[in-house]
């Protein structure tokens, strides 16, 4: 027996780069269906080869696993700050989107929506934000400085970072949804096939139109960020060699099509509107004339429903204003066979490759239903583990003031009336955008709506989740609205099961912290 069969190769390790997402799609997805090396795929695959490939496995067998192995980065770039929650809301999704605690969003510029006549009032609306944000911002900065004097080992420019950033971390609560921001994301194919087709199933105006962008941009040539360099290169080699040098330019400045087989198809989806339509005319129906109850910041609900109950509920819960326990049990007076109806709306339209709506992700042993701040909410809707039903945006719920535990508090700072009256006149140009009967109001009016304003959403996790989630948001370095949310979320599961408490390391949030402390 030779020594080649006697002796096991070696396992072989190497990362990969310089290869188009989607022909190293096709090179991994290989390896199911041949021996050959990675080496040896990507040698003999070509573009047309994979774009084969692709369109036979990928959109006549379904299937779909094969998009989960191209990654795709983007930059999207001056969108509101509604549209980027909005475009992150995937559960497969990996991106970072410009602070608002490290970075003064008064010159970022402003979303304004198709509102006609109504345009000079909504950019009114939006400055007046703008100038009660930077008021606020500087107010509480020199409330800051004079409450926490700088210690003699820490440098002057530390300490002014520092407390700035406590101080947007006030001033945030008056930016407006409308308030352009960027982000980066890094997502696969099959998440960015599914992100554009519910984008541009949205009821945004902006949300469709970045859809489309986001499409164009999979399609068409990327940017490539050594194209000035290498474009310098060819033209030294080429003026020497001139085939050399078209032969270089062909290697390295070909245009490079990040996704143009895989999301081509990414069309609004039916499924998605036509279930939007009939939950909401469900839910409006169910609950017709009930007020909103009082709720809790955090209630972690209890395992009394069937899983009947809990899909029904869920699935009408992002299509009103209701507590997720107020709706439960309006839902469980119906008789079973209505039960089964509201469910079944939820199924009525899926097509042959749709995904369950997210409602129907249930059985999660525990569940948190929120009220809290957008901005708070942005922060916590960071988290993938866990399944998030968001409510529209509205004025019902009303808006939080900013309160820190050792920080000046507005009242102390001398700012409480100009944050209230900020505040109100925001609600009220909200509704008055909501009523005036242009098409798209309901949806135009929430840009006005500041990241102070309450919003509700469910969070469905396991317990290791739960932990998670509160031992990381409930610390002293993090914002104190979500360290809020964070710290109820570990009393909530300490009252329930008791003995698990002490597995949270976790610190009281109503103690006063360092405040210079990042």
């Amino acid at each position: 027996m030779s020594e080649q069969e006697t002796k096991p190769a070696a396992t072989d390790v190497y990362a990969i780069h310089g290869a188009d997402p989607e022909v190293l799609a096709y090179a991994m997805a290989k390896y199911s269906r041949s021996a050959l090396t990675m080496k040896e795929s990507l040698a003999e695959i070509s573009s047309q080869r994979a774009e084969q490939f692709l369109n036979t496995f990928y959109f006549q067998y379904g299937h779909r696993s094969i998009a989960d192995l191209a990654h795709i980065p983007f930059a999207i770039e001056r969108l509101s700050l509604l549209a980027a929650i909005e475009l992150v809301d995937e559960q497969r999704w990996d991106g970072q989107e410009r602070s608002t605690r490290y970075q003064n969003f008064r010159t970022s510029g402003w979303f304004t929506p198709a509102l006609g006549e109504k345009t000079p009032a909504f950019t009114l609306a939006i400055k007046a934000m703008f100038h009660a944000y930077d008021s606020i911002g500087a107010g509480m900065l020199e409330a800051l400085k004079r409450s926490i004097p700088q210690p003699e080992t820490m440098k002057p420019e530390a300490y002014e970072r520092t407390l700035k950033a406590r101080a947007f971390d006030v001033a945030r609560y008056l930016l407006p949804l409308a308030t352009n921001t960027s982000l980066g994301q890094i997502v696969n194919a099959r998440t960015l096939e599914t992100q554009v087709s519910r984008l541009l199933t949205s009821e945004f105006a902006e949300v469709r139109q970045i859809a489309a962008k986001l499409r164009i941009a999979a399609t068409e040539p990327a940017w490539n960020v050594q194209h000035a360099s290498a474009q310098v290169l060819c033209n030294e080699i080429g003026s020497v060699d001139t085939a050399c040098g078209e032969r270089l330019s062909e290697a390295l400045l070909r245009p490079v099509k990040t996704a143009p087989t895989l999301v081509k198809y990414a069309a609004e989806n039916a499924y998605l509107a036509s279930s939007r339509e009939q939950l909401t005319a469900a839910a409006a129906e169910l609950m017709s004339g009930q007020p909103i109850a009082p709720a809790p910041v955090v209630d972690l609900l209890d395992d009394a429903e069937s899983l009947e109950i809990e899909l029904a509920t869920s699935l009408l819960y992002p299509h009103c204003h209701y507590s997720y326990r107020q709706l439960r049990s309006h839902v469980a007076t119906l008789s079973a066979p209505r039960i089964t109806e509201l469910i079944e709306l939820g199924t009525r339209h899926r097509g042959r490759h749709d995904e369950l709506l997210r409602a129907f992700s249930a059985g999660h042993s525990l569940r948190f239903d929120i009220l809290m701040d957008i901005g708070g909410f942005r922060d916590m809707h960071r988290h993938r583990r866990c399944i998030q039903l968001l409510q529209p945006y509205t004025d019902a719920h009303g808006y939080e003031e900013p309160t820190c535990p050792g920080q000046p508090t507005l009242a102390e700072a001398g700012l409480e009336t100009l944050y209230t009256s900020a505040m109100d006149a925001a609600l009220a140009a909200y509704r008055d955008l909501r009523d005036s009967g242009l098409p798209e109001a309901a949806q135009s009016a929430q840009y006005c709506l500041p990241l102070g304003t309450r919003c509700r959403a469910m969070f469905k996790m396991d317990f290791a989740e739960a932990l998670y989630i509160s031992e990381l948001r409930s610390g002293v370095a993090g914002h104190f609205s979500y360290r809020r949310v964070a710290w109820e979320m570990y009393r909530a599961v300490e009252a329930k099961h008791p003995s698990l408490a002490k597995l949270f390391r976790i610190e009281d949030v109503n103690e006063p912290v360092d405040l210079l402390r990042r």
